[in-house]
């Protein structure tokens, strides 16, 4: 029997995003939307508005309207908000670039997509140019945000007289194009309607307590959807404000926390490594945190547990993946009791099942079978990529996540790994997952990341990568090795260990182990 949420469902607007969004800003209309973190400079709910009417209407003068993509390839700061709602008021269609991308990674976005307009920032030109030529596009068509010589400029836009376009999108209309991360596969274009954007900005805000008064912490990626719909749509949506970051610098990350009074932090799993042991932040007031909120990637609750007695704050965590828009479980605030290993309960308006990928069974409480979820906020497929949509949804609408998962007779999720990254060890399964939450509360290890490699008789084994602390150069092979066997099962030990300078890690924070796989295979 499929799961269904705690919570009863929630209403779904029939509506656009921008309608959603920016329809009555009440006794807000005059208070901060956005905050730029590093210079404090502010964009009030009323003036991003007037952005966006003023970028829609200079894009509807530039030939762009329904059914035009154009893409985003830019850090976080207060004007990828006007930017990103300015195009879809345009009736247009956003394709978010990672801002890590090089040019190839960029082009093959762009082509893919069919985007016709590039927005960007200077220090982030040459690599514009080079995709967008790449990409057989004009050299015109690229706008700088902060301006750079021989381009168009957002100031150029927001100085037109012209009005906006009649708006004429709906809610079954494609709103976004985010490519997913590509752990498994080539980034793939993920097709979200604006149905889909509000539908989950509807079914997350039972769960967590963001108001007027919230001030969220904004230093995860806008382009990744993580940060596009629970920091930066999220924030418009409960009439929050958020304050952002263009990229995390640990200094600058507790400095904006303590300057601006941030309540509400989200970050990736990585970021609480560096909250539970990183020395600096004793000398940071953060006593105004309430909630750090964990995604993207699993965190282990031993670290979850050290970040909320450091910060004095309750730390949860949740799930979700660029083709759910991204949320389909999680824990609430106010349900801190829940195993933090878990990433908590289905949010409403979800079924969920999980489903033996061997024997194509269900599997109920206590059980383990891969993640199955359907609600409003499924994708609609993949762009111009049939046969992965096929694999990924059913008939039924359930979307086949690849995430193996448990759950407890009271509907509490716990994510165990990917389908296709568990190791088979002499036809035992062990989790990566697991070894790299357990590596991780090692005092000398500050990273890890746990891949399958064959020994010399063929057998998968399981290999740590392992980033020791600047001041554990003395730890060894035989010391981590040592450490996993003593508190694992005699399956599940590490049998090869290789110490390096960094884990590959997607902007969101997931462990990129096909790189690890890649660098394995090129030094075997």
């Amino acid at each position: 029997m499929p799961v269904r949420s705690p919570y009863p469902d929630v209403e779904i607007p029939e509506v656009s995003l921008f309608d959603f969004l920016f329809t009555d800003f009440g006794d807000r209309a005059d208070a901060p939307a956005l905050i730029d973190g590093g210079s404090g400079a502010a964009v009030t709910f009323t003036e991003l508005k007037g952005m966006v009417l003023k970028i829609a209407a200079a894009l509807a003068e530039r030939g762009i309207g329904a059914g035009d993509v154009v893409g985003v390839f830019a850090p976080n700061t207060p004007y990828y908000a006007a930017v990103f709602h300015g195009i879809l008021r345009a009736n247009a269609i956003v394709t978010s670039a990672n801002s890590l991308y090089t040019p190839g990674e960029l082009a093959h976005q762009l082509s893919d997509s069919g985007a016709k307009l590039l927005f960007t920032v200077s220090p982030f030109v040459d690599r514009a140019a080079a995709a967008v030529a790449e990409a057989g596009m004009p050299a015109d068509s690229i706008i700088v945000l902060d301006g750079a010589e021989g381009y168009t400029s957002l100031r150029d836009l927001l100085a037109t007289s012209a009005e906006p376009p009649a708006a004429t999108v709906g809610p079954a209309d494609t709103a976004v194009l985010p490519y997913s991360s590509g752990t498994t596969g080539r980034a793939k274009g993920v097709i979200l309607t604006h149905r889909n954007l509000v539908a989950n900005l509807q079914q997350i805000k039972p769960l967590g307590n963001v108001g007027t008064d919230t001030k969220i912490l904004a230093v995860l990626p806008f382009f990744h959807i993580y940060g596009m719909t629970v920091m930066m749509n999220q924030g418009l949506h409960a009439r929050a404000t958020v304050v952002t970051m263009p990229k995390f610098d640990l200094p600058e990350f507790l400095r904006v926390i303590s300057e601006y009074q941030v309540q509400r932090v989200y970050i990736a799993p990585p970021v609480a490594v560096a909250l539970a042991k990183h020395p600096i932040v004793d000398q940071y007031d953060l006593s105004c945190v309430d909630i750090v909120f964990s995604g993207a990637a699993p965190l282990d609750a031993e670290l979850g547990h050290a970040v909320a007695k450091r910060l004095n704050c309750t730390v949860l965590q949740g799930y979700g993946m660029t083709e759910l828009s991204p949320v389909s479980h999680a824990m609430p605030d106010d349900r801190p009791d829940i195993d933090l290993n878990s990433v908590g309960v289905a949010i409403p308006n979800v079924l969920s099942k999980l489903v033996d990928p061997d024997t194509g069974e269900e599997v109920g409480p206590g059980g383990r079978g891969e993640l199955w979820v359907k609600g409003p906020n499924v994708m609609v497929g993949y762009l111009n990529n049939p046969e992965a949509t096929a694999a990924t949804l059913d008939a039924d609408g359930y979307l086949h996540t690849g995430d193996v998962a448990t759950v407890t007779d009271d509907g509490v999720f716990t994510i165990v790994d990917r389908v296709k990254e568990l190791i088979k060890y002499k036809g035992y399964q062990v989790p990566p997952a697991e070894l790299e939450a357990l590596l991780l509360t090692h005092d000398k290890i500050a990273d890890a990341a746990v891949i399958g490699v064959r020994d010399e008789e063929g057998e998968e084994v399981p290999k740590a990568f392992v980033v020791r602390q600047e001041s554990a150069a003395d730890l060894t092979v035989e010391d981590v090795m040592t450490f996993v066997a003593e508190r694992i099962a005699p399956h599940k030990k590490v049998r090869v260990v290789e110490f390096i300078e960094q884990i590959p890690k997607s902007a969101s924070g997931k462990i990129l182990r096909k790189d690890l796989r890649a660098r394995e295979a090129a030094t075997s």
